[in-house]
């Protein structure tokens, strides 16, 4: 089984770090990665923004799952796309993701709620 990580920062390493020690074994691909994963997983040089690259990656290299760290690619609907073309992947839509990069939205859900 393969799986792509896309971030960079602490949390996508610490997700790499959990999925590589599955006793699936699975494969572990982390897009783009930092040093510190190429010990469990292999890094692959495409920018978390890039969904469109990501998606050619995921499909083309046959991730059976993706996961997300960051936010941005959240909010710009990367969880959408993805499943909008039957691949698997953990993550918030795009409009469940503006709570976390939108302070004045989630403030008007907040004030409404």
């Amino acid at each position: 089984m393969k799986v792509l990580v896309v971030g960079a920062g602490g949390r996508e390493h610490a997700l790499a770090w959990a999925i590589a020690r599955s006793p699936r074994r699975p494969q572990v691909f982390v897009a783009p990665g930092n040093p510190g994963v190429e010990s469990f997983a292999t890094r692959v040089p495409i920018a978390a923004p890039d969904i469109g690259a990501l998606l050619e990656f995921a499909r083309r290299d046959g991730m059976a799952l993706t996961v997300i760290g960051p936010e941005a690619p959240l909010v710009a609907g990367i969880a959408d796309r993805f499943a909008a073309e039957g691949l698997a992947i953990f993550g918030p839509s795009g409009e469940a993701a503006r709570l976390e990069g939108s302070k004045a939205f989630a403030k008007e859900i907040m004030a409404a709620a």
